[in-house]
């Protein structure tokens, strides 16, 4: 009799993930074939630090030939750890320069190119069907960014708009307007974090937690809070 095979042991192996290695030649390849800089910035990064450690080495080990080791060793590490660092720099440039000018790339920013500090999401607040423009919006020690995708007459109203509702509920709250498009007054994409990052901080870590708390009440299920109306005020109904 033949022998059945349980549907567990016929069910397709999920495939298997790069391993490290293999991600990081991937970043890579990708990173290169952008940005033509990457590799020979790359390079400088790994060659100083090593020379510099056998340099080193050869002038203060005085014949130790254990210490011109260790000289050699830590430059060489050095240079890998600036070697990562430049590789991480270019490889995140290189990502957003394939997306920048595409609907949601500022969402990609908001996903994953913003320091912890930071509370924001990847969907936009606000946005025009017809144009595609957007406005998104965080909170962080700087208080609330509001970042417009588009051009500036295209999400001036929207982030006007905006604007309004924030300032109706956070009247204390400074806010700061960028713009991510074709207008030469437009942030780049790749920069827009580290343009956020230097804003003045003018909020503690509970109040960024409270301020990001409110604001998502306004627009909870779709709808906008009535002028006037405080929702850390309102009394809760009695029951019937």
């Amino acid at each position: 009799m033949a022998r059945r095979t349980s549907p567990e042991n016929t069910s397709p192996k999920p495939p298997k993930e790069p391993g490290r290695f293999t991600q990081m030649w991937q970043v890579f390849k990708m990173t290169r074939r952008v940005d033509k800089s990457a590799l020979p910035l790359m390079l400088l990064a790994l060659l100083l630090p090593t020379a510099a450690g056998v340099l080193a080495g050869l002038f203060l080990s005085a014949g130790n030939v254990l210490a011109l080791v260790l000289y050699i060793v830590v430059g060489l590490m050095l240079g890998v750890l600036l070697l990562l660092i430049v590789l991480g720099r270019k490889a995140e440039r290189a990502a957003y320069s394939q997306i920048e000018g595409q609907p949601g790339a500022v969402g990609a920013v908001m996903k994953s190119g913003l320091r912890r500090s930071w509370r924001a999401a990847e969907m936009p607040v606000a946005v025009q069907g017809r144009s595609q423009a957007a406005v998104y919006r965080a909170v962080g020690k700087g208080g609330v960014v509001l970042i417009g995708e588009g051009s500036v007459a295209q999400t001036k109203k929207l982030v006007d708009e905006e604007r309004r509702k924030v300032v109706r509920i956070l009247p204390n709250v400074p806010i700061t307007v960028l713009h991510v498009g074709p207008d030469a007054e437009s942030v780049p994409l790749h920069k827009i974090a580290g343009r956020m990052n230097k804003i003045k901080s003018s909020l503690n870590r509970n109040e960024v937690l409270a301020v990001s708390n409110r604001l998502q009440s306004l627009g909870k299920n779709g709808l906008p809070i009535p002028k006037g109306v405080d929702p850390f005020k309102m009394r809760a109904g009695r029951p019937r």
